[in-house]
């Protein structure tokens, strides 16, 4: 059994809405899930662009998100701890959060990916995408991604 994996405003492969970048309200994207495996405590969103020169840019991290939960609303405030439970890592703006799609030319493709975790990660909020990485090791029962892309005009 996979899990679903979606959002209702980013169509896969498709341009992201301006509102979702920094061109625009650079407010996050609402998020849906299903079928999380039997056995899940928490779920992990993990959002970069792969495209960077220098490697992978982190765009948002959120951890420690209870199974139960079908998604992330649209707007996350950009604060330590997520509404319907759960922490925010720092992203490569060195900022907790999302911070919206940026790119310095061209396209850019950005990955959103979903994992179920069998644990809490037990972190503190503000953690970096190599420590919720490392954290999770081991623990992880399924994961999903869709990508979609942006272009600065």
């Amino acid at each position: 059994m996979a899990i679903k994996f979606s959002s209702p405003e980013v169509t896969p492969m498709q341009e992201i809405p301006v509102d979702f970048t920094c061109d625009g309200a650079e407010i996050s994207p609402p998020l849906i899930w299903s079928e999380v495996p039997e056995g899940s405590e928490t779920l992990v969103v993990i959002c970069h662009d792969p495209d960077m020169v220098h490697g992978e840019w982190v765009h948002w991290i959120c951890y420690d998100i209870p199974a139960e939960c079908d998604g992330l609303p649209e707007g996350i405030p950009k604060t330590d701890s997520i509404p319907l439970g759960g922490k925010q890592g720092l992203n490569d703006f060195l900022k907790v959060g999302y911070g919206g799609p940026c790119p310095p030319s061209g396209k850019h493709t950005y990955i959103f990916r979903l994992y179920a975790i069998d644990c809490h990660l037990g972190l503190g909020p503000g953690k970096s995408r190599e420590e919720v990485q490392g954290a999770m090791q081991h623990h992880i029962l399924a994961s999903a991604e869709f990508a979609a892309c942006y272009t600065r005009r």
